[in-house]
C-alpha cells in the first residue's frame, strides 16, 4: 500500500469515528453534563460563591452553548490522534492478527485497544460528572489514570510479545501475566482522591453513557479502517484469495 493511501485511509477513518463519538456524546452524554452542572450551580448559589442572576445564566448558556457546539469538532479532533495511533498498530500487528479478512483483523484489534487502553483503566478510573473532583486533584488524578493506561497498554505488549515465543499449549501463560500486572496495578494503585458527592444514579448514568461514547468511536474506527484496507490493500486481496 502505498504510504498516501495509508495516511488517508487512517485518517479518514479516524474522523469518521471522532465524528459518530463526537455526535454519540452530544446526543446521550450531554444531558447528563447538564444535569451535573446544574448540581453543581444549585450548590454555587447555596455557599454564596455565585449569585442566581440574570447576568449568571446569561454567561452560563452562553459558555455552554460555544461547549456544545465544539462536541462534535472535539471529537473528530480526537479521533484523528486515536485514528492515526490504531492505524500505526494495525499496519505493524495486521499478519499476526487473528481473522479471516482485513476487515475481521481490525475489528479484533480495535476490540483489544478498547480493552487495554479504555475499560480496564476505566474499571480503576471510572469518568465522573463534573459535579465530582476536587480542581486542586486535577493534575493527580489525571497522572494516575495516564499511568494506569500505559502501564495496561505496555503489560498488553510485552505479553504479546512472549506469547509469540511459547508454543500453542503455553500460550495462555501471556494471558495469565497480563491478569496478574493489572491485578497487581489495581492493588497498589491509589484510588481517586476525591469524594463522590453527587447523587449515584447521575453518577452511574453518567458512566454508562460514557462507556457508550467510547465504545462507539473503537467498533467505529475498526470497522471503517478494515473495510478501507480491504478495498485498497492489493496485497489483501492476494492474501485472502
Amino acid at each position: 500500500m502505498k504510504t498516501i493511501v495509508f495516511i488517508s485511509i487512517v485518517l479518514i477513518s479516524g474522523a469518521l469515528a471522532g465524528l459518530v463519538h463526537g455526535t454519540v456524546n452530544f446526543t446521550i452524554v450531554e444531558p447528563y453534563l447538564d444535569q451535573a452542572i446544574g448540581l453543581e450551580n444549585e450548590s454555587l448559589f447555596a455557599s454564596g460563591e455565585a449569585e442566581d442572576t440574570l447576568e449568571f445564566w446569561a454567561e452560563y448558556e452562553s459558555y455552554r452553548i460555544w461547549q456544545k457546539s465544539g462536541q462534535v469538532l472535539a471529537g473528530v479532533i480526537l479521533g484523528l490522534a486515536m485514528g492515526s495511533l490504531f492505524g500505526i498498530v494495525f499496519a505493524l500487528s495486521r499478519n499476526s492478527l487473528p481473522g479471516k479478512n482485513d476487515v475481521s483483523k481490525s475489528i479484533i484489534l480495535s476490540g483489544l485497544m478498547w480493552l487495554t487502553l479504555y475499560l480496564i483503566p476505566f474499571l480503576k478510573y471510572p469518568a465522573n460528572p463534573p459535579t465530582v473532583g476536587d480542581g486542586e486533584t486535577v493534575v493527580l488524578r489525571m497522572i494516575l489514570y495516564v499511568s494506569f493506561i500505559i502501564i495496561s497498554g505496555v503489560g498488553v505488549v510485552v505479553f504479546y510479545k512472549i506469547s509469540k515465543k511459547l508454543q500453542n499449549n503455553k500460550k495462555y501463560v501471556a494471558v495469565v501475566g497480563y491478569a496478574g500486572l493489572m491485578m497487581i496495578a489495581f492493588a497498589v494503585m491509589p484510588d481517586n482522591p476525591d469524594e463522590i458527592t453527587a447523587p449515584m444514579n447521575l453518577v452511574n448514568e453518567f458512566r454508562f453513557v460514557s462507556v457508550l461514547g467510547v465504545s462507539s468511536f473503537w467498533v467505529t474506527v475498526g470497522i471503517v479502517l478494515g473495510l478501507f484496507w480491504k478495498k485498497f490493500d492489493k496485497t489483501s486481496k492476494l492474501e485472502y484469495s
